[in-house]
């Protein structure tokens, strides 16, 4: 998939890839703006009224995340990371899925990658759970442990969102036995 998604023009297509390789949201990534970037640290800041769960989240960046970040910087018409058709304006919410309906994957969902990182890192790694679900932003243990859980665990992240860059370009040699989740 990855493959056949570098090769798809446009802005859309820069920002899908960013969101799989850093597991984040489609709201998350179309709302990028450019002071929420560290290049220089590798990190993407994004600020607690943009997230969910109303905590602010450091997403670690990978080499590949970074290149798209280079890509997108070299374009820079706003302070969205990914612009919109419309001046100052985001890129549109649906354009992750016309994108993938033009690439004829109806059966693919912007956000289902998430779930992908997700069972990646349970079936594939030896991660363990907290830092898979702190990648995704997800929160971590009961009330009385997260009271006492001061970090966000960057560095093992940082590992985790390398690697999962490394998988994601590693071709598929075990595709044939790949079932599709979703009916025709």
């Amino acid at each position: 998939f990855m493959d056949e998604l570098r090769k798809q023009p446009g802005i859309g297509a820069s920002g899908l890839e960013f969101a799989i390789l850093t597991a984040a949201r489609t709201g998350e990534v179309i709302g990028a703006k450019w002071e929420e970037i560290d290049t220089d640290k590798a990190v993407w800041i994004i600020p607690d009224e943009r997230m969910k769960g109303a905590r602010e989240h450091r997403v670690p960046l990978s080499s590949a995340a970074l290149a798209i970040l280079a890509n997108m910087r070299e374009i820079a018409q706003s302070n969205y990371v990914f612009p919109g058709g419309k001046k100052d304006r985001p890129l549109s919410n649906m354009a992750f899925l016309q994108l993938l309906k033009r690439m004829e994957r109806g059966d693919l969902t912007a956000h289902g990658f998430r779930s992908t990182f997700r069972d990646w890192t349970a079936e594939r790694t030896n991660y363990p759970n907290e830092v898979a679900e702190m990648a995704l932003a997800h929160s971590v243990g009961d009330k009385v442990e997260a009271a006492y859980r001061r970090g966000d665990m960057f560095e093992k992240r940082l590992r985790i969102m390398n690697d999962w860059a490394r998988y994601c370009e590693t071709p598929d040699t075990d595709s044939d036995n790949v079932v599709s989740m979703r009916g025709s």
